[in-house]
Parts: structure tokens; C-alpha cells; sequence
């Protein structure tokens, strides 16, 4: 007699698990119709909250998403490099503090920064200056772009002497899941200023993500990563050598991504599938009519003998 097995339940903790799994692995732009689908799915309130409560945060800091700040006055990228305690975020150009609503991904309040938050006159001077020069170059080249420069070492240095870092962080998303595609482009740059060999090294990582999903499923994760340097110089010379460094890596990397899609056909669409069938023998598509289907069925299956 065959022993019938038994069908476990899946725990709480193990549905919270698998949820926060596909929230994380949402494509850019798309978590709000996962979340949909998974709440459905979950059928409970509690677990949803729970799930969501840990992978939303972990999503918009990773995918660097921007919201609009609630008086208006600009956009708050949402990155752990502005982040404070109680889902705030610094948004260093207008000198802010948002309050964010990370499962509704919207900005709630707005208040001003502190001056604890803020780096000291002589570290502001080389923000100041880097900011202005990246948001024209990220006017030029990315039409929906946002970024924002952050110091995340050294904000307390007073004057010439010591060390200090600043991260550019570039973000940019088109959504059209209208047209059934997605994408975004985000890149972090650590500008680290080294007073004592006069140098300032750059060291960037960019992300790109893209979704097609009309009558199919592809989708596009690709990174990279470089690293370059320059003199240290006046806050004015350092900010447009680093934009510049900048400007080149992100131009060549995209170049080099435009140049993989001319390949596409030629070389990994055709990797995908056998050089020759199992036969070992090249289909002559340019003669079919030599083949005939009714003819082979016929003889396998003897009819008309």
C-alpha cells in the first residue's frame, strides 16, 4: 500500500521570506506592481507589512530612486550616503532633511538641516563647486537625471591638512510600462581628496537596468566598475578635473554597451542554440520545397500501401 505524503504548510517566517524576495529582485521601477500581486498572494495585512517594511527601504537605497520633497523645492535622492535616523535623508544642495515614506515611496516632511549635519565651510567650498559642475553635466546627459554630491568622511576638517571624502551619486530612470519597458542608470563615484600626496582618487561603480516584458520576459543587469585620479588643486579645478573623469568613464562605458547590442545577433543570440542540429546537418533553408511533410508522415505511418 503506497504511503500518501503529506503537504506541509509553509510557515509565517518562510512566506515573509520568499515575499521579500521578489520585492527585492523587482526591476527598476516596477516594485509597486510586485507588491500588489504579492499582498494578493499573501492574503494577510501582517505578513504583507512585515515584508515590506524590511524590503522597501533595502530597494530605494539600492536602486537610488529620487522623490520629490514635499514643499516642492527640489528632489531627495534616497541613498545611504544622506542617510539619517528616522527614515531621513539629506539633500546636501538646498541644505534639507526629507522625511520619506519608504513602502509609498513618497516624501512626507521637510525640515532643515542641522549644522551637525552639514560639513564644515572649508569641505562645503569642494561640494559646492563638484554639485555645480555635475548637474550640468547630468543636464546634458541624462534627460530625466538627478544627483547630488555628499561628504561621507572628514566633514569636521577645517582647513588645509587633512583628509576628506565626497561621493557623487548619479541617478536616472525612464519608466514607460505603458510600452512594456523600464530602465534605469546609476552611478556612484568616491572622490577621495588626500591632502598629503596632493592627489585626489575617483573610484566609480555604475549599474544599469533595463525591462522589456512586451509578449516576452528579457532583462538587462549590467555593472561596472573603474577608478582614475587627479591633482589636488582649488575647489574650482577639482571640481571640473573630476567632472571630467567623470564625463569620459560614463561616455566610454555606454559606448561600450551600445557596441555589445550591435553584437547581439551575430554572436550571443546565436550562442543560445546548437551550432547544428542533432542530425549534424545544416537545415538548406534556402530549398524547403525538397521536403515534404505529407509524404514522410505517410510513408512512417504506411498509408497508402
Amino acid at each position: 500500500m503506497a504511503e500518501e505524503e503529506e503537504e506541509s504548510e509553509l510557515s509565517d517566517k518562510h512566506k515573509v521570506e520568499i515575499a521579500k524576495w521578489f520585492l527585492l529582485n523587482s526591476p527598476p521601477g516596477e516594485i509597486q506592481y510586485v507588491a500588489k500581486d504579492v499582498k494578493s498572494i499573501l492574503s494577510s495585512d501582517d505578513l504583507y507589512n512585515e515584508a515590506a517594511s524590511e524590503a522597501f527601504p533595502f530597494y530605494n537605497k539600492s536602486h537610488l530612486i529620487s522623490l520629490q520633497m514635499s514643499n516642492r523645492s527640489g528632489d531627495v535622492l534616497v541613498t545611504s550616503f544622506g542617510e539619517l535616523e528616522g527614515n531621513a535623508f539629506l539633500e546636501p544642495r538646498t541644505a534639507q532633511v526629507a522625511i520619506v515614506d519608504h513602502v509609498k515611496q513618497v516624501c512626507t516632511d521637510v525640515r532643515p538641516a542641522t549644522d551637525e549635519e552639514l560639513p564644515t565651510p572649508y569641505v562645503e567650498e569642494f561640494r559646492c563647486n563638484l554639485d555645480a559642475e555635475v548637474l550640468k553635466y547630468v543636464e546634458e546627459a541624462y534627460p530625466k537625471g538627478v544627483c547630488s554630491v555628499y561628504c561621507i568622511n572628514g566633514k569636521d576638517v577645517e582647513g588645509p591638512g587633512s583628509n576628506f571624502e565626497l561621493a557623487v551619486v548619479i541617478s536616472a530612470a525612464r519608466h514607460s510600462p505603458q510600452n512594456f519597458c523600464n530602465g534605469s542608470w546609476s552611478s556612484v563615484w568616491n572622490i577621495e581628496f588626500k591632502y598629503d600626496q596632493q592627489t585626489v582618487e575617483v573610484k566609480g561603480k555604475t549599474q544599469v537596468g533595463a525591462h522589456y516584458f512586451e509578449e516576452g520576459n528579457v532583462q538587462l543587469d549590467a555593472k561596472h566598475e573603474c577608478k582614475d585620479a587627479t591633482l589636488f588643486q582649488a575647489p574650482e579645478e577639482c571640481a571640473l578635473a573630476i567632472t571630467s573623469i567623470i564625463r569620459h568613464h560614463e561616455t566610454e562605458y555606454l559606448a561600450s554597451l551600445e557596441a555589445s547590442y550591435l553584437n547581439l545577433p551575430d554572436s550571443t543570440f546565436k550562442d543560445l542554440r546548437r551550432k547544428l542540429p542533432v542530425t549534424r546537418t545544416l537545415f538548406p533553408w534556402h530549398n524547403t520545397l525538397q521536403f515534404s511533410l505529407t509524404r514522410d508522415i505517410s510513408k512512417e505511418l504506411g498509408i497508402g500501401k
